[in-house]
């Protein structure tokens, strides 16, 4: 894990760079500001940006910014991301988000995730306890690939910490902690996987306790589960929304070792204010832990940015110069 903290100069000068942008920005539009955020951040402080080139630049699998301003004055937690995008709560943090991120790459989102917002609200929802989406609480979120299913899947899930009061820790699998053995490994590096959609981009709600999923309605792809580099490997993988392509003993058991293979080697970070955490899509699966809710205004609340480092994949996809899947 790398780490950075900033010291206190360094962080009264990430909130005057953000300070300055919510000046020149009568009306907020993350989604504008974006083509923006990688010029605006050269004025963070030089010592930070050096450190999160050199994430880059190494691909280190999960990298830690602490000490990045959070208002003291912070609203209530919201109670679901929808009254947050009502609201505007916590819009000086998403600003500091974008620019710290845009050092590491390029902002973008998905156009049925959040309405479409460029950056999301991570905070328990009532009646989504048990979802397998991030609006959960008692339900844990198993390790995972980041929209697995899709070839255009952020290189850097990032996640800036506004209050985490009950530390409930994010859990993470590296590729590195892992020992396949030969066999399994060739069989996870074969296209021989079906990775779906989660119900953050289908609008369906399948909760944890619901038992088996009916995934086939939905559109999805096939690859394997390790490729890439052979000496610095890459990984997908999600349980809850992926299956065996073959109808085969073998690869519907690579699926179960796999899973255990990675919960046997899970690691857990507990975010505190300030806090933003760098995840590699492509090297890391994440999770969370079962927490309790009290939509008091005091629950876990993030800011979560999809960051990929050639935004031109993007458009080529779109057929338009858009940051926002469709």
């Amino acid at each position: 894990m790398e780490t950075f903290h900033l010291t206190a100069q360094e962080r009264a000068r990430v909130a005057e760079v953000a300070e300055e942008v919510q000046a020149d920005w009568a009306s907020w539009d993350p989604l504008r500001f974006a083509e923006e955020a990688a010029a605006a951040a050269h004025g963070l402080p030089l010592r930070l940006r050096r450190f999160l080139s050199g994430v880059r630049a190494s691909e280190a699998d999960l990298a830690v910014v602490s000490g990045l301003p959070v208002d003291p004055a912070l609203a209530p937690t919201p109670a679901g991301w929808d009254l947050a995008a009502k609201t505007g709560a916590g819009r000086r943090e998403e600003l500091v988000l974008l620019l710290v991120g845009s050092v590491l790459g390029e902002p973008f989102g998905w156009v049925n995730q959040q309405d479409g917002r460029l950056v999301h609200d991570v905070v328990p929802a009532p009646g989504m306890e048990e979802s397998l989406t991030s609006a959960s609480s008692a339900a844990q979120l198993t390790l995972h690939t980041e929209d697995v299913f899709h070839p255009f899947r952020c290189d850097y899930v990032s996640l800036f910490c506004l209050r985490n009061p009950d530390e409930v820790g994010t859990t993470f699998t590296r590729i590195d902690a892992l020992d396949f053995p030969e066999d399994l490994r060739e069989v996870l590096s074969e296209s021989r996987f079906r990775f779906y959609p989660d119900d953050s981009h289908t609008g369906e709600i399948l909760n944890a306790i619901d038992g088996e999923q009916v995934l086939g309605n939905r559109r999805s792809t096939v690859g394997p589960v390790v490729f890439g580099p052979a000496e610095h490997p890459y990984l997908r993988f999600d349980r809850d929304f992926m299956t065996a392509d073959r109808d085969d003993e073998k690869t519907a058991t690579a699926i179960q070792v796999t899973h255990d293979l990675l919960c046997g080697a899970a690691e857990r970070i507990v975010l505190q204010p300030g806090d933003a955490v760098f995840i590699d899509n492509y090297r890391i699966v994440h999770g969370r832990e079962p927490f309790h809710a009290r939509y008091d205004g005091n629950d876990r609340w993030l800011k979560r940015l999809n960051l990929i480092r050639d935004v031109r994949r993007i458009y080529a996809g779109n057929g338009a110069r858009r940051r926002i899947i469709t």
